[in-house]
């Protein structure tokens, strides 16, 4: 068994970006630019842009948090939204979900520029995205890709088993895994909710992603000999053994699963680093007009 350090990956992809920054700004370029809207003051949230805005700087990016009380109005987040689509100086920003309820997320979403989109959650990236052309890939599918490609796991013919069809993640990473690329080119089964036998489905698959968020959902018996399981889930469960009284468990039993696994990404260390690497490479990317010209 194989442990895929995510962290370890994390901060080699970081260090490639920021080589890559230094060429820009040596040759007259400007620095990429990463916007966040924060509303309210939801725990998550705060840990989450915090880690963005110190990636950006380990990846020589500018970066700037916009934050607003969660008692902020719908029209006031969509005239924020349009002042970052018509910024030169902005290459790419998120709106960090989730939002209170009196907002419609899926309105936000569209109105952000969808050559900015670098969370890949417009319609627009999301479209081009099912039918392979060029797009802001959404990060923690990115994440999961690239994991597979430096561990040179084999995708091609592979029988992969996608629990989960979040747009966030489930839909975006079995669209990926299914494509004529490497890594990719698997066979594909979506499984969630409704449905029915899941470890018999389960336990016939090379490469197991699970992203229900559901702890310990995966377990040794669903898990055949020498899979390879990517595990997305990170649900917070009381815990004696942390200081906070809480930790972050996976959707799958690692214990008893890790032995039987060629692969396996912890919870903590494993998909998590590589969610917010994946946005500093979508800045980049945006920055240099890789995607869509400027």
């Amino acid at each position: 068994m194989e442990l895929i350090d995510g962290k370890k990956i994390a901060d080699v992809v970081k260090q490639e970006i920021a080589a890559e920054v230094e060429k820009m700004v040596a040759e007259g370029r400007k620095r990429p630019h990463l916007a966040a809207i924060l509303v309210g003051h939801d725990g998550g949230s705060e840990t989450y842009v915090a880690h963005k805005v110190k990636a950006c700087d380990q990846c020589g990016f500018k970066s700037t948090v916009i934050r607003y009380e969660d008692t902020v109005t719908e029209a006031e987040l969509l005239d924020a939204i349009a002042k970052l689509n018509a910024d030169d100086d902005v290459d790419g920003f998120i709106v960090q979900l989730p939002l209170p309820k009196h907002i419609d997320e899926q309105k936000i979403i569209e109105a952000v520029d969808y050559r900015k989109d670098v969370d890949g959650f417009h319609p627009i990236n999301v479209g081009r995205l099912s039918i392979g052309l060029p797009c802001f890939l959404s990060a923690t599918p990115q994440g999961i890709m690239e994991l597979l490609g430096r561990y040179n796991i084999k995708t091609k013919g592979a029988n992969c088993v996608v629990l989960g069809r979040s747009n966030i993640v489930g839909k975006p990473v079995a669209s990926l895994m299914m494509q004529k690329a490497q890594p990719g080119d698997a066979t594909v089964t979506v499984c969630h909710s409704r449905t029915e036998n899941i470890a018999e489905y389960c336990r016939k698959a090379d490469i197991i992603i699970a992203a229900l968020g559901v702890p310990g959902f995966v377990t040794a018996d669903m898990v055949k000999e020498g899979a390879t399981v990517i595990d997305v889930g990170t649900t917070r469960v009381p815990s004696t053994e942390t200081k906070s009284g809480f930790k972050l468990k996976g959707d799958v039993d690692f214990e008893n699963v890790a032995p039987k696994c060629a692969y396996i990404t912890p919870v903590p260390g494993g998909v998590g680093p590589m969610t917010i690497v994946s946005l500093m490479k979508n800045t980049l990317l945006a920055a240099q007009g890789a995607i869509y010209k400027k």
